[in-house]
């Protein structure tokens, strides 16, 4: 799978990669010449005491030292503009798949996410950097061996023969990299997600008590990621020391029969030390290819999670049709079966406010789910219409026109408190404060009114502010159909009884749904009618007095 993702890396990188390429192997060319050059130069000027012949050499020397310089600065130029071009392509393309209306099947969790769109897809791009490395230092073999039979052919076909050998060798401990490289970023990744939901639900442990709890949890992933860590730390290090041990036998070798040769007067001296040169040079490209190894072996375990990510199937399949007009029921669900929801029959119509009370809290996440257009239609039973149209024939950007959904879990983002209230769709000022009016978040705009900048998550507003402000962005998009969930947990009952007294009033001016799953007396106290759920199904319904009076359980649930 990661190899599917890195040979169209390859191809859309072809051009700069075919310059580095090309310049990284004149470079190692002119790297593996120069010791060459030098035993010219001890036979041809220093042996024979031609002064002329030894000015022209320190300018052959100068210019091959000029071009090699050029050949590595312009190579690396190109090889990492490269390697950072197609790691940018993977992170937008990550985010995209991230940021997909339709979700995505891949099992990972936010925190993992951002650890593949920030680690593994940089992971994965130095495969191009690595093919280009991998194909100068095979150059540079290349020439030091056509360098070294010239001087004696049993050296040239030595070093030609053995280097293959060795590659070979280390080659076999390549699965086992992968495997303890995708180990590594697997548990990273872990920790990323585990840290991220820390962060995200601080104040909650706080409140509760359970940061220690929350801490030791964090540090035993974290030792996890240590261990992982270290195996494959251990793995690269055996790696490594093995493609030491052998360049120092094949440069041990290589110098051994070339001291023997010229004992025998079979090669001059300025061919020894043009072999004992590239004998030493030899083991340069030797390490980067065994660099080579390990660096491919990360790459292709990053590639495989970043392919998992970007071609996982998407968690729903919408349709193609538009939202036919409104109908008197807005929303109509028959016999639906997800989750714990256990054939579930309810009607929601234009212009009514209705309030859901679900003893299991399991009920009221299946159903929320469901209306806000997450579950796949192959994943629920029943029927789900939305204006006498199958929910899912229509397009997902009409299906959540018609139907928003707002989460208990508040999402605000960076920015200014305009930013974040037009998200919902809304751009006007007089609609965004008669938005915050119905959220009773007045006391927002205290300081710079619109302009307040909210930080990330809206960190500097309060749990009760947080709520309203994303309360206030839901009723200022307008949608036909509003659905909340528990909208006023973190704010006190005189302002809940405001919102309640509010939303109810603004709803019921235009022929809009509204529904509302809590346990809130005063929400619920404001709705037309309550549907209370037991066991997945709808067990009683009336108003809110006609059912504390007369249901003991529902009394229990939601009397304070």
């Amino acid at each position: 799978m990661g190899d599917r993702l890195l040979r169209p890396a390859l191809r859309r990188q072809r051009g700069r990669l075919a310059a580095g390429v090309t310049l990284l192997c004149l470079h190692q060319a002119t790297e593996a010449l120069v010791p060459v050059a030098i035993g010219v130069v001890i036979d041809r000027a220093v042996a024979t005491s031609d002064t002329g012949a030894l000015l022209l050499s320190l300018a052959a020397l100068a210019l091959l030292f000029t071009v090699l310089a050029l050949a590595w600065r312009f190579g690396a130029r190109f090889s990492y503009a490269a390697k950072e071009h197609e790691a940018h392509l993977a992170r937008v393309r990550l985010a995209e798949r991230a940021l997909d209306p339709r979700g995505q099947r891949s099992g990972l969790r936010d925190g993992e996410l951002l650890s593949v769109a920030a680690s593994d897809a940089d992971k994965s791009a130095g495969a191009i950097r690595t093919a280009g490395l991998a194909a100068a230092a095979c150059s540079a073999l290349l020439v030091s061996a056509a360098s070294l039979i010239m001087v004696d052919l049993a050296l040239g076909v030595g070093v030609l023969v053995g280097v293959p050998l060795v590659l070979m060798g280390l080659q076999r401990l390549a699965p086992l990299l992968t495997r303890r490289s995708e180990a590594q970023q697997a548990s990273l990744a872990e920790t990323s997600a585990l840290a991220v939901d820390l962060v995200a639900g601080l104040r909650v442990l706080r409140g509760i008590g359970a940061q220690h709890h929350a801490a030791g949890r964090f540090a035993a992933a974290s030792h996890d990621a240590l261990s992982a860590t270290l195996r494959a730390a251990t793995t690269k290090g055996l790696h490594l020391g093995l493609t030491s041990a052998v360049n120092g036998l094949l440069l041990a070798a290589v110098t051994g029969a070339a001291g023997w040769l010229a004992l025998n007067g079979r090669i001059t001296v300025g061919e020894l030390v043009a072999v004992v040169g590239l004998a030493q040079f030899i083991a340069e490209p030797v390490q980067v290819l065994g660099w080579c190894v390990q660096s491919l072996a990360t790459a292709r375990a990053s590639a495989r999670r970043v392919a998992k990510v970007l071609q996982a199937a998407p968690a729903v399949r919408p349709g193609t049709e538009s939202a036919a007009p409104p109908a008197c029921e807005r929303v109509v669900l028959t016999g639906l079966r997800y989750g714990t929801l256990n054939g579930l029959s309810l009607r929601i119509p234009a212009g009514e406010t209705v309030g859901i009370v679900a003893y299991d809290p399991r009920d009221a996440e299946a159903l929320l789910a469901v209306l806000a257009g997450t579950v796949s239609r192959e994943d629920y039973q029943g029927s789900v219409r939305i204006d006498e149209a199958p929910a899912e024939s229509l397009r997902l950007a009409e299906l959540r026109r018609v139907v928003l959904v707002e989460q208990h879990d508040v999402a605000l983002f960076e920015g200014t408190l305009r930013d974040n209230l037009a998200a919902g769709g809304a751009d006007d000022d007089d609609t965004l404060l008669a938005a915050i009016r119905v959220a009773a978040a007045e006391d927002v705009l205290h300081h710079r009114g619109l302009d307040q900048v909210l930080v990330e998550r809206g960190a500097n507003l309060s749990g009760g502010q947080r709520q309203r402000v994303a309360l206030a962005r839901a009723v200022a998009a307008a949608p036909p159909v509003l659905v909340l969930h528990d909208p006023t947990t973190a704010v006190d009952p005189v302002t809940e009884a405001l919102i309640a007294e509010r939303l109810t009033a603004a709803r019921r001016a235009r022929p809009q749904a509204t529904v509302v799953v809590t346990s809130s007396p005063a929400l619920l106290r404001a709705a037309d009618r309550v549907l209370v759920l037991k066991d997945g199904r709808i067990c009683a319904e009336g108003t809110h007095d006609d059912l504390v009076a007369a249901e003991p359980s529902y009394r229990e649930a939601v009397l304070r």
